[in-house]
């Protein structure tokens, strides 16, 4: 009796509720759409390069449930832009409803192929989407810009696998390798005429050099980068700009043109300038958005650098900004900004000189366990295994090293030999360097009153005195009160540091760090 007494009232319930509703009841749409955006920009994407999705609010402001008897794309099926309308993915819709009040999404992406088009380098698509016919009709224009680029990639073969790179072969004979090629001599020179986007690692093979001339943009897609092989040489021309577009600088970022990737951490991989790579320079290049900006292994074995960087800058690195393995680099007028880690690594021993440099790291991505500069003369592999190596000389003059941790230097040396060297010298620079917990007292290694490791060196214990233009945009031009203003001596100062990075004359004393004080900008 219970049961039925209980199936009774509940087929009563559904019986007056569904007498109530008028949700099944839809009127067509009059023109009163109302949307979240007149136009959808798509921003640049590359030929043949699929963009980002893009989304379209659409409102039903009226108390009535409607019904929109079309959506459709102005050049319908031959569109090259594709919709996903309340999850359903095509080009041409019908009978779309939206109740009272209430809203859907209409989402956009587009591929295309610049070889569609006029010629030249770029060309801006068009098209709309509209919302029914006629006198109630209503459209939402959708523009994008492709730009035509010079791609290189690793070969597919017939099987489907991709062409690789030999890294390693252990004892074991097990090969370590990663997808990539060894660019051809037909392209050994990127011009600044149009941007390369890079497939896999580009490797410069032995006794071959890669010259990227002034203004040349370089795009990495995600887990590529670029490979400087035994015997060969990289060498960036770049040349100091006169606008803020950079015209003249050689800049290596990801492929994802929109803005919202313009200063997204770990989109592709590294410059490698691996054991045996020569006699690299890099002049004024922007090296942003890596997992690791630089990584440069071993010397040459010449008395000369492995890598000089000059006047450019390393910023927006997942992990290490410049990572040095028992390296021989020169830098010169150079910033190196935030990074997840360190922004310079110096590690297992090498021979280092900065002069002018900015080390400052900002992150806030995530927490930074690593300061700004680490330095060591060691290499733990983790399975008990050592590495040690001579730290030869990391020569610091009129140098800046800061961020938003407490200690922004950590030197270490190994235990295991005390005969391994771990020779360094700060002299007129600015370490960031408060250790509240007097953590490093005692340690021999931070002896700031030996003016023969640290020859006037400024301990700064609060980075709110150093004004900088932005460091969440890694804008670390320094104001006109900052403290790392007139620290710096160079009595024969050498031509390359002679002007600050954007080629404003020093004097002496002058101001630490890349750059020459100035009044900064409101924004």
């Amino acid at each position: 009796m219970k049961k039925l007494l209980y199936t009774f009232l509940i087929f009563t319930v559904i019986i007056l509720w569904s007498s109530c509703r008028k949700d099944f009841v839809t009127v067509p749409s009059s023109g009163q759409l109302q949307f979240s955006k007149d136009t959808v920009y798509l921003d640049t994407v590359f030929t043949n390069i699929g963009s980002s999705t893009y989304n379209l609010k659409v409102y039903n402001r009226t108390d009535d449930d409607i019904r929109i008897p079309s959506i459709q794309l102005g050049e319908g099926e031959n569109s090259n832009y594709r919709l996903n309308v309340d999850g359903i993915a095509g080009k041409v819709f019908e009978d779309i409803e939206i109740l009272a009040n209430d809203s859907m999404f209409v989402f956009v992406e587009t591929t295309l192929d610049i070889n569609d088009f006029a010629s030249g380098d770029q060309f801006l698509y068009t098209d709309a989407i509209e919302f029914d016919t006629g006198s109630n009709q209503q459209k939402v224009e959708l523009v994008t810009l492709v730009q035509d680029a010079v791609f290189l990639y690793p070969q597919q073969f017939d099987d489907g696998t991709i062409e690789t790179l030999l890294l390693n072969v252990d004892e074991e004979g097990n090969e370590t390798r990663i997808e990539g090629f060894f660019l051809e001599d037909d392209e050994l020179t990127w011009t600044n005429e149009k941007p390369y986007v890079v497939y896999g690692y580009a490797a410069v093979g032995q006794n071959k050099v890669l010259n990227i001339e002034a203004g040349a943009r370089v795009h990495f897609h995600a887990d590529s980068g670029l490979i400087v092989g035994n015997m060969g040489s990289l060498q960036v021309n770049g040349s100091l700009s006169t606008t803020e577009d950079l015209e003249n600088e050689v800049i290596f970022e990801g492929d994802r043109l929109e803005p919202g990737f313009a200063n997204v951490p770990g989109q592709w991989g590294t410059i490698w300038l691996t054991d045996g790579s020569t006699n690299n320079n890099i002049n004024y290049a922007t090296i942003k958005n890596a997992s690791v900006g630089i990584l440069t292994q071993n010397s040459d074995g010449t008395s000369n650098p492995t890598l000089t960087l000059n006047n450019s800058k390393i910023y927006n690195s997942s992990t290490v900004g410049l990572l040095a393995r028992t390296g021989h680099v020169e830098a010169n007028n150079s910033v190196i900004g935030n990074a997840g880690q360190a922004s310079l690594y110096l590690n297992l021993g090498g021979e280092y000189t900065f002069r002018h440099c900015t080390f400052a790291n900002y992150w806030s991505n995530s927490f930074r366990v690593l300061p700004t500069v680490l330095i060591d003369n060691f290499l733990d592999v983790g399975d008990g295994t050592i590495f040690t190596a001579d730290l030869e000389q990391a020569n610091f003059s009129n140098c800046i090293i800061d961020g938003n941790n407490a200690v922004e230097l950590l030197l270490e040396k190994t235990e295991n030999d005390s005969g391994v060297l771990l020779e360094y010298n700060f002299t007129n620079c600015l370490i960031k360097f408060n250790d509240f917990n007097n953590r490093f007292t005692n340690d021999d290694l931070y002896n700031f009153n030996n003016d023969t490791i640290f020859d006037d060196v400024t301990l700064l214990l609060n980075s709110n005195t150093m004004e900088y233009k932005n460091t969440d945009a890694n804008e670390f031009n320094i104001g006109a009160t900052s403290a790392a203003i007139g620290l710096g001596e160079t009595p024969n100062m050498p031509p390359v540091i002679q002007n600050d990075i954007l080629g404003n004359p020093r004097t002496n004393p002058s101001d630490l760090g890349a750059y020459n004080n100035a009044p900064l900008d409101d924004d």
